[in-house]
């Protein structure tokens, strides 16, 4: 039997039927988000154990790329629906949240939680390079259509905007860069899954504990993901209206909250594989999730923003975005380039987490 600090998520599970209900009700929107912000805590706890048992068997790399893949469906589902309603600027403000949540704060808490009982950790230093040099394709993909904008007298977004209508070569330019991107992930692909497998796959330990079928943890995977899209769509549609009352912008709820909530599963996932010494998966999970994000989720949005929605999505951040990406970015190359971390390492990426926040909320 599994100790009590692993099972306590599991009796939050009446929060998930409460969410729905009180959704379906039209309760208060404070009331519907603390809900159904609780009944994600059991789901991501069946994600995350569902997660360990599959790398368990299949090694962390390909456990690590099918826990993001899982725990990015809601978000692309729910940026889906908004792209829908011509919300371009809260898309790419919650793509740009999760990415910087994810190599910021998830990396930050996993290091710190890994670390607090340890000297320092080990992971794969090569496999973390690979996935964070791929991010420096997405930097390069961003911040290239904002100097094109500016050197032809155009502007950046501003922070308040929900929908601006750019036109001509940047959109033009947007359309080729995302193709682009797409390629590089499906490359990362290649290279993590077929050609340089075994950097992502090191032998594992023999463990006493006979692992789930795979079947179990896929299935339970596809069902915790479903669930979790379910309540992550009834929580966001709750969250704005709470940060309205609460005085908070647009912009700042889709590139903290929605961000935040929107990959609940995968924090928790991150954190408790670190502080059990599975640090490559933790890593594979952090920094996967943002290039995943990045490489193929952004890119896949915008070319289905020529169809969906009044009109084209231009690859475009707002100065803030595009500031805080790059550092992200450059961070999380040179702190996972070493292939070991300490507790201070996680403790800084959390503190620039938090910088970050804060200037987003002034913003």
């Amino acid at each position: 039997m599994r100790p009590m600090r692993e099972r306590w998520p599991f009796a939050l599970t009446p929060f998930i039927v409460l969410a729905v209900v009180l959704d379906v009700a039209g309760a208060p929107a404070t009331l519907t988000f603390l809900s159904s912000a609780l009944g994600i805590i059991p789901l991501a706890a069946v994600i995350g154990r569902a997660t360990e048992e599959l790398a368990d068997r299949s090694g962390p790399g390909i456990g690590g790329l099918v826990n993001v893949t899982f725990g990015n469906a809601p978000e692309l589902i729910i940026a889906l629906f908004a792209l829908g309603s011509g919300l371009h600027e809260v898309v790419k403000a919650s793509l740009v949240g999760s990415i910087l949540g994810n190599v910021l704060l998830v990396m930050g808490g996993a290091m710190a939680a890994g670390g607090a009982r340890r000297e320092r950790q080990f992971f794969s230093g090569a496999a973390a390079s690979a996935q964070s040099s791929a991010l420096m394709l997405a930097a390069t993909a961003v911040v290239l259509p904002a100097v094109f904008e500016l050197a032809h007298g155009g502007g950046l977004p501003p922070a308040d905007a929900q929908i601006i209508d750019y036109s001509g070569s940047v959109v033009h330019l947007s359309v080729v860069i995302a193709v682009i991107m797409m390629v590089g992930y499906a490359a990362l692909m290649l290279f993590s899954l077929r050609t340089h497998r075994e950097l992502f796959n090191p032998p594992q330990e023999d463990s006493e504990r006979t692992p789930w079928p795979l079947r179990q943890s896929v299935g339970l995977l596809a069902l915790g993901g479903l669930a979790t899209a379910g309540v992550s769509e009834i929580l966001v549609g709750s969250i704005t209206d709470a940060a309205r009352s609460a005085g908070l912008s647009q912009f700042f709820v889709g590139a903290v909250a929605v961000a935040i909530v929107g990959n609940a599963a995968e924090h928790w996932v991150a954190v408790t594989m670190a502080a059990k010494d599975k640090v490559d998966l933790a890593v594979n999970i952090a920094i996967g999730s943002s290039s995943q994000i990045a490489l193929f989720v952004l890119p896949a949005l915008v070319l289905c923003s020529t169809f969906i929605g009044p009109h084209p999505m231009a690859l475009l951040l707002n100065g803030y975005e595009l500031a805080a990406l790059i550092l992200a970015i450059l961070l999380a190359v040179q702190v996972t380039g070493r292939g070991e971390s300490t507790w201070l390492d996680g403790v800084q990426l959390m503190g620039v987490y938090t910088v970050v926040v804060i200037t987003f909320a002034f913003a």
